[in-house]
């Protein structure tokens, strides 16, 4: 299934020589993995109390680039630079969860303004929270971590981000907000079912 993710080989080459250069510095995998979720954290709590101000909403896709930046570095220097450890295993995986319900869950206030109900918005963020726990679920039953789409970590940040884009630039809100968000949470469903399906094939292989 199509997802972002496929180009994240493309993005990691980008990244490569910064990822260098914080090594260097002494900067460690779990240090970005822990400062991607507090700015996600920030970003959450800043749009919550700026909840009305249609600019606010740039916040969101530049947070969430920024996000998927932190992301791919920590696991470049986690691999290659033999920093792999159990705990930044948790920390990447909380990180996840955390960063994706601070990020998401904002919007309630964030677009209700602009004619969003909050229901559609904590559908999404659940069955965002379920295709991370089914992909972890791929390596408890003998396989691999599973990053299957078409509604992964990135390509959720790709949607959100470019939906408050539109609404920061002015696009006129109204109930196709509550659309868009209702049909990304189906294909956070449907994405949990494709990696279900890959593990429990795995499982077998």
């Amino acid at each position: 299934m199509t997802s972002v993710y496929d180009l994240k080989p493309r993005f990691q080459a980008l990244l490569r020589p910064l990822v260098a250069t914080l090594v260097a510095k002494g900067v460690t995998a779990n240090q970005v993995t822990i400062a991607a979720m507090v700015a996600s954290v920030a970003t959450g709590l800043a749009l919550w109390a700026l909840a009305g101000i249609r600019a606010s909403l740039f916040l969101l896709p530049v947070v969430l680039f920024l996000r998927m930046a932190l992301n791919a570095i920590d696991g470049m220097i986690a691999r290659e630079h033999d920093q792999k450890s159990r705990l930044g295993a948790i920390l990447n995986e909380v990180g996840d969860v955390v960063s994706d319900a601070a990020l998401y869950l904002a919007l309630v206030p964030a677009l209700a303004p602009f004619g969003a109900h909050g229901l559609p918005i904590v559908l999404f963020v659940v069955a965002a929270i379920l295709t991370e726990f089914v992909g972890v679920l791929g390596q408890t039953i003998g396989g691999v971590r599973r990053y299957d789409g078409p509604m992964g970590k990135s390509d959720r940040a790709a949607a959100i981000g470019l939906l408050a884009f539109g609404i920061a630039v002015g696009v006129p809100g109204g109930g196709w907000i509550d659309w868009i968000i209702g049909l990304l949470a189906l294909l956070a469903l449907w994405t949990s079912a494709n990696r279900a399906r890959r593990a429990l094939a795995d499982g077998r292989s």
